[in-house]
């Protein structure tokens, strides 16, 4: 009797070594393919040629207008954003889903389309843009359309985040906080918000580096104009074509950003599992 145990352990140990051998080497083949494009594109480089690349005026002037177009798309998200999020927070009525998924949905559109939308739109022709055409307002093809294009597919980024924190902060605090005095505006700024905070610096995180990178409905809505309308993925695109070294430095600038972006949002995500 006393035996049998471990020599069940021991014969269950080979076996699980080997159970783990094989899903390793089930699993390999689609890790390597997910890194070899990255290692490649970091391999590529090299540093002196990646300096040489920063100074050229294409790298630049996309830089300069893709760091001011996506603060300035950020801020948009955060000012309409916000309201929007706690509303659906705290808020149940009919047809709530379907704003919720109307919310989602530039998140899972094609590019291409999510561009052909707010060209019809905003457009000379467009819906609302043949009004604003009409007095002199032209928005298809300028930098603010840029902003529009990035606000459009990386905002709703933050919308959901702000959506999960507002609904995870407890409301007897809120109401504690009621009960002593303090008005709507205050619980917001003093409670509400710092207890939410973790989530939405990782919502505006997401949406910054979405709208960063954000090429489909930006080509088609604003063009790809250099100096004025053509950001860093845009950039990369002529690149491809008109100067592969800048395209490249490009490639990894946002390969960087967007590595940094993830351990930021996985940071965050772990002190709040940590802290619950």
């Amino acid at each position: 009797m006393g035996s049998t145990r471990p020599r069940s352990l021991g014969q269950q140990r080979p076996r699980k070594t080997g159970q783990r051998t094989m899903l390793w080497l089930l699993a390999l083949p689609m890790l390597l393919f997910l890194i070899l494009p990255l290692a490649a594109l970091l391999l590529r480089i090299r540093f002196a040629a990646l300096i040489e690349n920063l100074g050229s005026r294409a790298a630049v002037q996309a830089i300069s207008l893709s760091l001011s177009t996506s603060a300035i798309s950020l801020g948009i998200a955060l000012l309409f954003g916000t309201p929007l999020a706690y509303w659906l927070a705290r808020h149940k009525f009919r047809g709530r889903e379907a704003i919720d998924t109307l919310i989602d949905l530039p998140m899972v559109l094609p590019p291409s389309v999510a561009g052909i939308a707010l060209l019809i739109a905003f457009g000379r022709r467009g819906v609302v843009g043949a009004y604003l055409n009409e007095v002199g307002i032209t928005l298809a093809f300028t930098q603010v359309a840029v902003v529009l294009a990035q606000v459009f597919v990386a905002a709703p980024f933050f919308v959901k985040a702000a959506i999960a924190g507002f609904a995870g902060v407890e409301r007897d605090l809120e109401q504690a906080a009621a009960i002593d005095g303090a008005n709507g505006w205050r619980i917001f700024r003093d409670i509400t918000v710092p207890l939410a905070w973790p989530t939405l610096f990782g919502g505006a995180v997401m949406t910054w580096a979405r709208a960063l990178g954000e090429f489909g409905a930006t080509i088609i809505f604003a063009g790809n104009f250099p100096g004025r309308t053509q950001t860093m993925p845009l950039a990369i695109y002529l690149g491809f074509e008109l100067d592969f070294g800048v395209a490249l430095t490009l490639a990894v600038i946002l390969l960087a950003i967007s590595f940094l972006v993830l351990l930021i949002v996985k940071g965050l995500l772990g002190q709040r599992l940590g802290a619950g």
